[in-house]
């Protein structure tokens, strides 16, 4: 029970030290993850329309690089967030009753 108290008054005061994060911190973190999918989801956009451009084919390069370009911009801003989301729960530790 001790260590629990001592526990949760580390986390307090370290809280109070550190400051919350304010709507800024949260508004930057959401342009991170944005731009963390527009940008391979566009590079794989003009990637296509380069390759449609040069070596025309019955397929669209355009839209299969444009898919695979949101799909990878959306795993890796996934695993940003759970990367993210793990650091604070680790830092926040476990017992927070």
């Amino acid at each position: 029970m001790a260590d629990q108290v001592g526990a949760k008054a580390q986390r307090k005061l370290k809280a109070r030290r550190d400051g919350t994060p304010g709507v800024w911190l949260g508004l930057g973190m959401m342009g991170l993850v944005g731009w963390s999918v527009a940008v391979p989801t566009l590079l794989g956009a003009a990637l296509g329309l380069w390759l449609d451009k040069h070596y025309a084919g019955q397929h669209s390069w355009t839209l299969a690089l444009l898919v695979a370009g949101l799909v990878l911009g959306c795993v890796n801003a996934w695993r940003w967030v759970a990367n993210e989301d793990r650091a604070m729960h680790e830092e926040g530790g476990a017992g927070d009753a």
